[in-house]
């Protein structure tokens, strides 16, 4: 037996059902009721406990006035921060860069810890290719192998080892499986697709979110291969804890246990708990139905004790993996010292500086020498729309506005709102006409407030909301230069956006050093190295619009009557005020076995006066399958830093099984066979070679 768990088994052969139950069982609320179930051993879990104070008044009930003295575990979403913000994840996917994405992971759980917080709702690792969704914010793209290298470097982060040697807090891979596919990009709602497509696209990340070794993963509200998320025994029992060899706990999403019984799987309460705990849910999220009919429906069935027996045993596994039975305590005063600290705010600045993507620059950027700018526009010296979505715990009086950072810098400029964000009735547009040709350059701050992207906020448009574009437009029939900055939560359909500005930054929702970030760019203290995770589309008409999207019978003709069918801008897409030139692209050897590596060199080279990093992309195309396969598919990126006028050269090693894929009997196979490699900028353009995989021998 193990040692490790020697505990865990000693007090599972004590514990009443219903204190296994109470393990079972987490409460989104804190209040006196709650106080006697702690006493009663039947709460294992709450979120939206945000003090030290408060998270040690419920340990030190249970952990003196319960019978078994089992500390209750504390979990919040902490989604980019916890009082320091930093880029929305689908920003810092921008970055490309793991290590800076580790880095600001870390730090966010540092500082939620001290808050008493063990347990993150974190990371969101649905791929999406809707941008209508609004939870596409809290996510990494379109693309599941950056979609997994990023899920491992947040759990790596989330559950390195904090003081007592054990995990800062507990990661959880959510929402288990197929969320980000929901139909029409409305939030909540069924996902109809392939299990072929539900393995290849959506399962990678959850896969490498398990491999890294997450504590736990929570189950999606959506419809997937016919059943909810939180009724699935396939994708949960068979797929997650069978073929993955996930040993750690499933928790619901808020409430979607009882949210199953409009889904049509049962219509009680009674019925749908034993729906979940079938199904392979360990851990009720706030619906309140294990802890009404668990008890009496395991008297009835003894079939569901053994279930029981084996969430509960993962419950307290995870309890004991992050050191709880012998620290249950937070330090009361170490919030204080730990928040918004320097490290924390100097990671903030530097996460936005890599987040932010170039889109359009016609020699306008950077600023030498500006004159007199007219700082237009809604967002212009908004202090809560940087901070994105899921910022309930930080406060716009410590984010600092791209009007303060002006200030900040000694500008001379003008300010005028403009329009409001999202109602067309309230625009003083002639004021800003006015501002703009009395100036030499117009800085326009549009796009989408934070509320317009995260959970449940979905649109049917991708334009600018209310009068912005009424705005721009009068602003271009001046004739100054307009540098547009576009905070957004989400990719945009923006075509007369772009035509209409000199220069295009797309800032997203930035955090609380939005204001910094964005003026050390445009005056070139900084160079934009982001590129996008996200097709930007022409039209709505186009979704879904993917880059790794597979050929039709008749791929010259595949178009609209009344468009084309090309994005507005690629996935891996980005400027720079540095050059960049690729060449003298070489492989190791032009064959290679299916337990062998394929090893590539490329020489990058900057001839510009600018330093300047460049994201380096390797594509590939399998191009005979058993399967149809994607047109292109990326299987390595790596972020460099190219000094002026210099040349670098970057090696990958790339293991075979990278060019694997899932045969019609869903099983892995890498096959030899013929391929095309890209290596370049972005997911449109590189220099092409081709290899093959052969059999041994």
């Amino acid at each position: 037996m193990n040692e490790k768990y020697e505990r865990i088994r000693r007090l599972m052969a004590e514990m009443t059902l219903d204190e296994k139950v109470g393990q079972m069982v987490q409460f989104g609320r804190y209040k006196n009721k709650e106080k006697q179930l702690l006493k009663e051993g039947k709460i294992g879990s709450f979120l939206n406990v945000l003090d030290a104070k408060t998270a040690n008044e419920i340990q030190r009930i249970t952990m003196e006035e319960s019978r078994l003295k089992i500390p209750v575990l504390i979990g919040h979403d902490v989604i980019h921060g916890h009082i320091t913000m930093y880029p929305i994840p689908l920003a810092e996917a921008c970055s490309w860069n793991l290590g800076l994405i580790e880095r600001t992971a870390r730090l966010s759980v540092i500082e939620a810890s001290a808050y008493g917080i063990r347990w993150n709702f974190s990371p969101m690792v649905d791929i999406a290719r809707d941008p209508r969704w609004g939870r596409i914010a809290e996510g990494s793209g379109e693309d599941p192998f950056l979609g997994s290298q990023i899920a491992k470097s947040r759990v790596r982060s989330y559950q390195s080892l904090n003081e007592n040697g054990h995990p800062i807090v507990a990661a959880c891979a959510k929402h288990y499986i197929g969320y980000g596919g929901v139909e029409g990009g409305r939030d909540y709602n069924t996902s109809d697709m392939s299990e072929h497509s539900l393995r290849t696209t959506y399962l990678p990340p959850f896969a490498a979110a398990a491999d890294e070794g997450a504590l736990t993963f929570m189950s999606s509200f959506n419809d997937i291969l016919a059943q909810p998320g939180t009724g699935n025994p396939y994708t949960l029992r068979t797929i997650l804890k069978g073929e993955l060899g996930f040993k750690g706990f499933v928790v619901s999403d808020w409430g979607s246990i009882e949210e199953m019984i409009p889904h049509g799987l049962a219509d009680n309460e009674r019925d749908i708990a034993e729906v979940a705990l079938r199904a392979g849910v360990d851990m009720d999220m706030h619906s309140g139905v294990y802890l009404d009919h668990l008890p009496s429906l395991a008297k009835e069935k003894p079939e569901l004790i053994p279930l029981i027996d084996d969430a509960v045993f993962r419950i307290l596994s995870v309890k004991e993996e992050l050191g709880l039975f012998d620290h249950p305590y937070t330090d009361e005063e170490l919030a204080e010292n730990v928040t918004m600290n320097p490290e924390m705010r100097q990671a903030a600045l530097e996460m936005a500086h890599e987040s932010l993507v170039l889109l359009k620059n016609d020699r306008v950027l950077p600023l030498k020498n500006p004159g007199k700018i007219a700082l237009i526009g809604p967002f212009a010296d908004d202090h809560h729309t940087p901070i994105g979505s899921w910022g309930r715990q930080a406060s716009a009086k410590w984010v600092t506005s791209i009007k303060d950072a002006f200030l900040q810098e000694g500008l001379r400029f003008t300010h005028h709102k403009g329009c409001d964000a999202i109602d067309p009735e309230k625009k003083q547009v002639d004021e800003a006409v006015a501002l703009a040709n009395d100036s030499d350059l117009v800085v326009l701050a549009l796009g989408e407030p934070f509320f317009l992207s995260g959970e449940n906020n979905n649109r049917a448009f991708l334009n600018l909301p209310g009068a912005q574009l009424e705005l721009l437009e009068a602003l271009a029939s001046t004739g100054k230069p307009i540098v547009t900055l576009l905070f957004t939560g989400r990719s945009l359909a923006i075509p007369e956006t772009v035509a209409l500005s000199d220069a295009l930054l797309c800032v997203w929702h930035p955090g609380m050093r939005c204001g910094e970030a964005i003026v050390d760019i445009l005056m070139g203290r900084v160079n934009p190295s982001g590129k996008l995770v996200t097709t930007f589309l022409k039209t709505i008409g186009q979704i879904p619009l993917y880059y790794n999207h597979k050929n039709t019978g008749r791929p010259l003709f595949k178009k609209y009557n009344d468009m084309d069918d090309e994005p507005l801008f690629p996935f891996g897409f980005g400027l720079s005020y540095s050059t960049f030139t690729y060449s003298n692209l070489k492989l190791s050897t032009p064959s290679i076995t299916p337990n062998e590596s394929l090893n590539l060199r490329i020489d990058i080279e900057n001839p510009s006066d600018v330093d300047g990093k460049e994201i380096v992309q390797v594509y590939y195309r399998d191009l005979v399958a058993r399967v149809t396969r994607p047109v292109k598919e990326l299987c390595a990126f790596e972020k460099v830093l190219v000094k002026a006028r210099s040349t670098v050269t970057v090696e990958f090693e790339i293991p075979a099984k990278r060019f694997g894929y899932l045969d019609p009997k869903m099983d892995f196979v890498i096959e030899p066979g013929k391929f095309t490699l890209w290596v370049g900028p972005d997911s449109t353009q590189g220099i092409a070679t081709e290899f093959s995989i052969h059999e041994k021998g």
